[in-house]
């Protein structure tokens, strides 16, 4: 039985006993993250790691994708006018993996559809990875002439490794649910219909654990990754260093028009 069932604008909030399920909900573009989802995303997640009575979270989206990414809906940029990539990292994306990794709780990401980019990212700084069978996983950053943000470089190799870590980051390759699992990248595959269903049930298993021990051993996979603070500060630097290059506006430009960018090295 569902206890509450709170609804934002691009965020839907549920919670069932003590699992807490944050909904990314702007279906229309494949919940490209926007300034106000990340910000209401943030939010929930630094309030679920206070509320007791959260004992885990699942993070999933509504419709065909789980995230497509940063949302460039209607953006161009011309040369000389690089946006301020740095600010939105350090304000509202890096706050979410940050808060992900902080949260003293398990949280399970619920892929259905495509995860690219930041929300690649947000997948991966998850404690465990469930995926629907038509769920997809590609970088996409080099495709606009970014290095990755969100912490993408070193969960992803902590998980499986640089060698395909750098396949999937330089090539900009796009996993299937299946290559993913082979990889060892997620934990499993279900077909869609289960999706939501397993992810719940795992979640409400685990929020029947040992919370305590879930925590302690949650500080013990954060140290894997040296000063995660410090890599995300740095890759908001470079970041912005990328907005500034021609290529990140030929970038951009070739992905609202929909054409193969003519990337110049500059």
């Amino acid at each position: 039985m569902t206890d509450d069932v709170t609804a934002q604008p691009e965020l839907l909030v549920t919670r069932d006993a003590g699992v807490l399920t944050l909904t990314l909900n702007r279906p229309d573009v494949l919940n490209a993250l926007s300034v106000d989802l990340g910000n209401a995303l943030v939010a929930e997640l630094v309030a679920a790691g206070k509320d007791p009575e959260v004992r885990a979270v699942v993070v999933t989206g509504a419709g065909r994708g789980f995230c497509a990414g940063a949302d460039f809906t209607g953006q161009t940029i011309a040369e000389g006018q690089a946006p301020d990539y740095r600010t939105r990292l350090l304000e509202t994306f890096n706050p979410i993996i940050a808060a992900l990794r902080e949260m003293p709780k398990p949280a399970v990401a619920a892929v259905n559809g495509v995860a690219a980019g930041i929300g690649l990212s947000t997948v991966l700084a998850c404690d465990v990875i469930l995926a629907a069978e038509s769920a997809k996983f590609v970088s996409a950053f080099s495709g606009v002439a970014l290095s990755p943000d969100g912490g993408l470089v070193a969960h992803c190799a902590a998980r499986i490794g640089i060698t395909r870590t750098a396949q999937l980051v330089y090539l900009g390759e796009r996993l299937t649910a299946d290559r993913a699992l082979d990889w060892g990248l997620i934990n499993a595959v279900h077909p869609d219909a289960e999706l939501m269903p397993t992810a719940l049930a795992l979640a409400a298993q685990l929020a029947a654990g040992p919370t305590v021990a879930h925590a302690g051993a949650k500080e013990q996979f954060n140290a894997v990754i040296s000063d995660l603070a410090a890599q995300l500060d740095h890759e908001a630097d470079l970041q912005q260093r990328n907005a500034e290059t021609a290529d990140h506006v030929e970038g951009v430009n070739a992905f609202m028009e929909k054409r193969a960018p003519n990337f110049r090295g500059r």
